[in-house]
């Protein structure tokens, strides 16, 4: 069994994006040298997420922003953390902070408009990302 973990850095510009991290994961996958296994995808940040959506329409990661938005927004009343980013904290803890890709002959599996999207609710910020590959 052969393990490996990286991590790079991802710099945000907007307080709320959604940016595809498909070609960095992919390459650590590539010269992890692991066949067949699986890449955990981990954001160590307690306003940011990663998820797995639509890359092919610009317009789908701005939806999935708009509904988040419209859930859990900015200057909703009751909040007491008074850093002024609760729904950052909230928006983070909803999409989560890994996903898990099965890794086939070397590629990442994913379906065939999906990809890996590092999630900014707090930004804009520099941040990292760690991937876990393990396997064969």
């Amino acid at each position: 069994m052969k393990f490996v973990q990286q991590e790079f850095g991802v710099s945000t510009r907007r307080r709320s994006e959604m940016i595809d991290i498909t070609s960095q994961v992919q390459a650590i996958v590539r010269e992890s040298g692991v066949s067949n296994g699986e890449a955990v995808v981990f954001c160590p940040h307690t306003t940011a997420a990663i998820t797995i959506n639509e890359n092919a329409d610009p317009d789908v990661p701005h939806d999935i922003l708009l509904t988040l938005d419209d859930l859990l927004p900015q200057s909703r009343g009751g909040y007491r953390h008074c850093e002024g980013n609760s729904d950052a904290h909230c928006k983070s803890s909803l999409v989560g902070a890994s996903e898990q890709v099965l890794i086939c002959e070397g590629r990442l599996t994913l379906g065939t408009w999906q990809a890996v999207f590092f999630c900014e609710f707090d930004g804009s910020r520099n941040r990292k990302v760690i991937v876990q590959v393990r396997g064969a």
